[in-house]
């Protein structure tokens, strides 16, 4: 029991560190939709994980009809991650999300094809995903990246890089492993 009061306290703090209209813990634990979707999905997660896969769906749908999220009980989601508002977003199947990722509302991270395979984004740690965004196929947000507000992402971002528009395209300085700036083409 001590660790899940121990991430409900760690959630509590990210969203208080992360979101400065959040003015106390009860305020975040009562009115926080987010949380809420994130901590019933740690609850469907283990029930998909664990062969329960009809009763994690349906508990994950009645959780998107009171939080207004919807996130797969199939998703993988780390530490410290925050949905701001919530309301809209769409988290798929074979989704990976890593520690301390901030997404947007109306943030759909989906797939591209029907294959049963991985199909949905990856979002690497430190990455933040702007309000309406899209992000198609089973592309990578490398870690510390940034996406912008409407930007529908088809091709993978390069670390500690920002891309806006549609379809999406590199911004600002974006340097590569070896240094080299990166111009406005994704690079794998």
């Amino acid at each position: 029991m001590a660790p899940i009061i121990e991430r409900v306290r760690e959630d509590i703090e990210t969203a208080l560190a992360k979101d400065p209209a959040a003015k106390s813990a009860l305020e975040v634990v009562l009115a926080y939709p987010g949380m809420h979707a994130l901590w019933a999905h740690r609850f469907t997660h283990a029930c998909w994980k664990r062969g329960f896969g009809l009763f994690a769906r349906v508990l994950s749908h009645i959780t998107r009809l009171l939080t207004g999220v919807e996130i797969h009980p199939g998703a993988e989601i780390g530490r410290r991650c925050f949905i701001d508002h919530g309301a809209g977003v769409v988290v798929g199947e074979t989704t990976d999300i890593g520690d301390d990722v901030m997404l947007y509302q109306g943030v759909t991270l989906g797939g591209d094809t029907l294959d049963d395979e991985k199909r949905h984004p990856t979002l690497d740690d430190g990455s933040t995903i702007g309000a309406n965004a899209t992000l198609l196929g089973p592309i990578t947000v490398g870690e510390g990246a940034s996406v912008g507000a409407g930007s529908v992402v088809l091709e993978s971002v390069p670390p500690n890089c920002t891309v806006v528009g549609n379809p999406a395209k590199l911004v600002g300085d974006c340097l590569d492993d070896e240094g080299v700036e990166l111009g406005g083409e994704f690079a794998e």
